[in-house]
């Protein structure tokens, strides 16, 4: 099946997210994505693999890399599922030598490339507000985070280089809710980190009497100084999850 493929990083770690126990009071059978998403039980996401890379007249290079679309769904499994990081869209951009920036996880990139301002702001955040202004966290591949229960998800899986928001419209959107959805339906005490306008349109997934939902403004450079930077978002989660006997994320 597609969520099973081996990747890379990703694979290297994802039987540490799958060895975590399920909570206690939630409905999950399988820790297995495919076996709980309704629209993943039914295929849509082996169509839409299709539409994305294999489209009539499709010139464009695809990202991230067809083995990496669903890489945060292999790396974090749904039992394991603490906090729900949500973005838009994969980054478009590639570096000549160095590879894409998309690799499956939203807001990362792997060891070598560049890091984006987004992400840049991301980890100043962290810094100062759980360690204390100390650059403890400075690696811009966020697979860390994911093999701890971090599903790192954006709601359009692909993208076409250089073309932003350009398979917005393919179907992934439609999945992705789906996905949010039956995070909300099926586990108890999920934080979902919603960032700008965009994300906090989720909002409407989560059943807000038993997940945490933390918003903030987007970490880009235009908006990160109205409300992600000194947010403390990232304390918050982890005072959340202690609060219900969960353990902390090591950000």
């Amino acid at each position: 099946m597609l969520l099973q493929r081996p990747v890379q990083k990703v694979a290297q770690l994802a039987n540490r997210g799958m060895k975590k126990k399920m909570e206690q009071g939630t409905e999950v059978q399988s820790g297995l994505w495919e076996e709980n998403v309704p629209l993943l039980q039914q295929g849509l996401h082996k169509e839409l693999v299709k539409r994305a890379f294999e489209g009539s007249g499709n010139v464009n290079r695809v990202f991230p890399v067809r083995e990496n679309v669903f890489a945060a769904m292999r790396l974090t499994s749904l039992e394991a599922t603490k906090v729900v990081i949500i973005g838009q869209d994969p980054y478009f951009n590639e570096h000549p030598g160095k590879g894409p920036e998309a690799h499956g996880l939203c807001f990362s990139v792997q060891d070598g490339i560049p890091i984006p301002p987004s992400l840049r702001n991301i980890l100043q955040e962290v810094n100062n507000s759980v360690y204390n202004g100390r650059k403890i966290s400075v690696d811009s591949d966020l697979t860390r985070w994911a093999s701890q229960g971090v599903l790192l998800l954006n709601a359009s899986l692909t993208v076409m280089a250089k073309r932003p928001n350009s398979h917005a419209n393919l179907g992934w959107h439609q999945l992705t809710d789906d996905i949010i959805d039956t995070i909300s339906r099926k586990k108890n005490n999920v934080v979902f980190m919603l960032w700008g306008a965009f994300a906090q349109k989720k909002r409407a997934l989560v059943d807000q009497s038993k997940h945490l939902v933390l918003t903030t403004s987007h970490p880009s450079p235009l908006s990160a100084h109205r409300g992600f930077m000194g947010s403390g978002v990232f304390v918050k989660c982890n005072e959340y999850l202690q609060k219900h006997r969960l353990h902390p994320i090591e950000w």
